[in-house]
């Protein structure tokens, strides 16, 4: 179930989703990949979140259970992971955990795309998390991707993340330039965020666990989606107000940001101008 998509969002609403996050520690549960890793688990403890890497056959489907959201990331695909995954997604299911996709890479191998295809037939996930390219490979739009990098132009990327909506049931989100936010129902655009995040590896993958992180404290998966993604610009911008040499040190000032991101620090933000409604 997806919410109406909101014409703006609120620093006291913002400054609300973190302060769920704080009261309920949510358990999230990623099976990602090893590249980005580490920055994903301290990411989501900085967001003051529990992060769980349980990500073998057996292990992953016998801790979900105990999980507040899941995040699939297919940055890695060998076949145990794949497997894992799938238990997981039983688990899930009878549990109603939900479960967010981050479709890493799709759109640059057949074989990621099996994987993403293969997983969206099987489960029905809360939010579909992917660069622009990644998310026109899977709503069946033309996408260049390089690697795990989205390259090229996508002016129709409202149109191609709102038709996965359609399809899968799922809010989606194209991070880009400027985010897009789409339900079936529509799609916002999102002007959060700063140049140097491009800058440092695994950005696009701590977006996708922090959605899982919202997620896992906020019963909405669109509010989720779309408070998710501004907190992480938000902080990314916050980011870049530090002082920095380069990537690495920036990339510090990221998680030091977040860790300090908190509820009462946001509610007087002046985020006027932030969303804009697509029609």
């Amino acid at each position: 179930m997806t919410s109406t998509l909101p014409s703006s969002v609120t620093g006291a609403e913002l400054g609300d989703s973190l302060r769920a996050i704080d009261e309920t520690s949510p358990l999230v549960q990623h099976l990602t990949n090893e590249v980005t890793m580490n920055d994903v688990a301290n990411l989501t403890l900085h967001w003051n979140a529990l992060p769980v890497m349980a990500d073998s056959p057996g292990d992953a489907g016998e801790m979900a259970a105990g999980a507040a959201a899941i995040l699939f990331n297919t940055g890695q695909v060998p076949e145990g992971k794949v497997e894992a995954m799938h238990d997981a997604a039983e688990t899930a299911a009878e549990h109603d955990i939900p479960i967010v996709l981050d479709p890493v890479g799709v759109g640059s191998t057949p074989t990621r795309g099996e994987v993403a295809e293969s997983l969206l037939e099987a489960v029905d996930f809360s939010v579909v998390k992917g660069n622009y390219g990644e998310i026109s490979a899977l709503a069946g739009v033309d996408a260049e991707v390089r690697g795990v990098e989205s390259v090229g132009e996508y002016d129709e990327i409202e149109t191609a993340a709102q038709s996965l909506a359609e399809s899968t049931g799922a809010t989606v989100v194209a991070s880009g330039v400027e985010d897009v936010v789409a339900t079936a129902d529509g799609a916002i655009r999102l002007s959060a965020g700063h140049e140097m995040l491009a800058a440092v590896v695994g950005t696009g993958c701590m977006l996708g666990a922090t959605v899982a992180v919202f997620r896992g404290a906020l019963e909405d998966p669109t509010t989720a989606a779309i408070h998710a993604t501004l907190a992480f610009g938000i902080a990314g911008e916050q980011a870049a107000e530090r002082e920095y040499a380069g990537p690495a040190s920036y990339r510090t000032n990221f998680h030091d940001t977040v860790a300090g991101l908190v509820a009462d620090g946001v509610a007087d933000l002046a985020l006027e101008g932030r969303i804009e409604r697509l029609e």
